[in-house]
């Protein structure tokens, strides 16, 4: 897992951001900008399933840790991506604590949870190194619960108290769509809101992260508690940087008529 939950339990910030391209090259480039992790989004993103492996791939020689958002909250799925090679799961819209419950038992393996068995599979290098995964790895993958409806606000306390949890990550968008004050990220509600969800987190142990939108956010949710930081996406990335060539080619274009 290269450190990523030892530095969140030590209260260290790691940073991150989003792969919504589906770009295996996009994903190189990005895994080797220094990040602490990247989480490839199934779903938002316009990659699927069948793009996720050569991204895995080309972010193997980086290290920056390979996390998924799942699109659903079904067994079969987490537990393929684990077996794929997924760093760790982010559950979006968990809303309560039998659906965060049910997240953390799709990557056990029986008798702690409900993850399908596979030897040949990429995590364990198609089995050469399934004892050893198993034994002493098979639950380093990292379980990322998205707090993100007004609902899981009413049980974040049971939530965040399950085993096996280790980060309530705010999702800033859909949860203030949630509370009816879309995009408001000062709005008072919105506020009180990540303050609680930092709050429970710590009391139960657990670390908190959030997606944020500009990196001036950062001191704001720093102070606030929040260790797990993302912010951006390669999509953003390409995005802003061919806005900006544009920019100053066209700048220097009306200079020179």
């Amino acid at each position: 897992m290269k450190n990523i939950r030892e530095k969140l339990y030590a209260g260290e910030a790691v940073h991150g951001c989003w792969l919504n391209s589906g770009a295996a090259i996009n994903a190189e480039i990005v895994g080797k900008a220094g990040f602490d992790w990247v989480t490839i989004d199934l779903e938002h993103g316009v990659g699927t399933e069948n793009n996720l492996l050569y991204q895995l791939q080309a972010l193997k020689g980086s290290d920056a840790v390979p996390f998924v958002r799942v699109e659903a909250l079904v067994r079969q799925r987490a537990g393929r991506l684990l077996d794929i090679g997924a760093g760790g799961i982010i559950f979006p819209q968990i809303k309560n604590a039998d659906e965060a419950r049910q997240a953390v038992s799709f990557t056990r393996y029986p008798p702690e949870g409900t993850r399908g068995m596979a030897v040949m599979v990429r995590a364990t290098e198609f089995g050469k190194d399934f004892d050893n995964y198993y034994t002493t790895k098979k639950n380093d993958a990292l379980n990322i619960l998205q707090i993100e409806t007004r609902e899981s606000l009413q049980y974040l306390e049971e939530i965040a108290q399950i085993e096996g949890v280790d980060v309530l990550f705010v999702g800033p968008a859909d949860l203030t769509l949630s509370l009816g004050i879309f995009r408001q990220f000062d709005h008072p509600d919105y506020l009180e809101a990540i303050k609680r969800v930092n709050k429970v987190a710590e009391k139960a142990g657990k670390a908190t992260g959030i997606l944020m939108g500009n990196p001036g956010e950062y001191e704001k949710y720093y102070t606030l508690g929040f260790r797990m930081l993302g912010c951006g996406s390669d999509s953003v990335f390409v995005s802003q940087g061919a806005g900006q060539m544009v920019s100053a080619m066209s700048t220097m274009k009306a200079t020179l008529k």
